[in-house]
């Protein structure tokens, strides 16, 4: 062991891994290892993830925000691409968790290929518990918790690592915002893929020769064997809970037009029914056609 974790590991092939008993588990592993997702193209490079990166928002201003030196973790990296991402151009410590071993061996090749060498791969389940507490600056938890069994015991277990003062950033899939993937979801069982390559509009931006991606895309979101919807207020329950502060999210909880470039600047956390009807908003907007994530941005208080 070292400092960063309080349990044993072995170090396999470039890999740090634990054993992983959860059935539960195992069977979304079994799941990721047919299409490890988000999957690489072809001819991705350091230049190409470094490009897509940048050209998001969210992921460029929390980029922007973690400056230099610091350790930070992605919980569910899947095939390693964000923390790739934000290991470029840096000397931060940047650390991908995932319990499937084919994804992570995928991001393990890509930044040994591409000569990134601080990032760490850790195979691993999140409910076991394995990093030490208060020791990540940042943690990045997007699109990964509604896919356990427990998603809220797995934000609690997560936010122990979080020093104080540091930033957490949580996307899950929203009870409303979700709705047009849900009724995509009953299309494809009863049309196949035809239906849903024409509905889904990340489906229509991918090249049609992609299948490695067309099908990870397809698998991830109407094929999970494990799921579950969540609400801004939900959230902010498992944040007092935990001693964290609300700072921002995406949709806004207040009806103010999303500022992207204020997203890491406190704002109110408005009404019951202002998020109610903000959460109702993203069926109608690009939230909602892209499969209904929505993001809560917490911070660590002292107190």
């Amino acid at each position: 062991m070292n400092k960063t974790f309080k349990k044993k590991y072995i170090i396999d092939d470039g890999l740090i891994k634990f054993q992983i008993n959860n059935q539960k588990v195992k069977d979304v592993v079994d799941f990721y290892t047919k299409e490890p997702f988000p999957n690489y193209s072809e001819d991705d490079d350091k230049f190409s993830i470094n490009q897509k990166g940048e050209l998001n928002d969210l992921s460029r201003t929390f980029k922007n925000l973690i400056g230099f030196n610091k350790d930070v973790l992605e919980v569910g990296s899947g095939t390693g691409q964000f923390s790739i991402y934000l290991s470029i151009g840096t000397n931060n410590r940047i650390y991908a968790l995932d319990p499937t071993l084919a994804s992570i061996n995928l991001g393990k090749e890509f930044a040994l290929k591409n000569k990134i060498k601080n990032i760490r791969f850790v195979n691993a389940d999140i409910f076991d518990d394995v990093f030490k507490d208060s020791f990540f600056d940042y943690i990045w938890t997007n699109g990964v918790l509604h896919h356990t069994e427990n998603p809220r015991l797995a934000f609690n277990i997560t936010q122990k690592y979080l020093k104080k003062d540091g930033y957490i950033i949580l996307g899950l899939y929203n009870k409303y915002g979700r709705a047009r993937t849900i009724i995509r979801k009953y299309l494809y069982k009863v049309f196949g893929k035809s239906i849903i390559m024409i509905l889904d509009p990340i489906l229509r931006n991918i090249k049609k020769n992609n299948n490695r991606q067309i099908m990870s895309w397809i698998q991830d979101q109407y094929e999970h064997p494990l799921e579950s919807l969540h609400t801004l207020d939900e959230v902010l329950i498992w944040f007092d809970e935990n001693n964290i502060e609300f700072i921002n999210s995406i949709p806004s909880c207040n009806l103010e037009k999303d500022n992207n470039n204020k997203l890491f600047d406190k704002t109110s956390r408005g009404t019951i029914f202002t998020r109610i009807l903000s959460q109702i908003f993203m069926i109608f907007n690009r939230l909602g056609s892209d499969g209904g994530l929505f993001v809560v941005i917490g911070k660590k208080r002292w107190y």
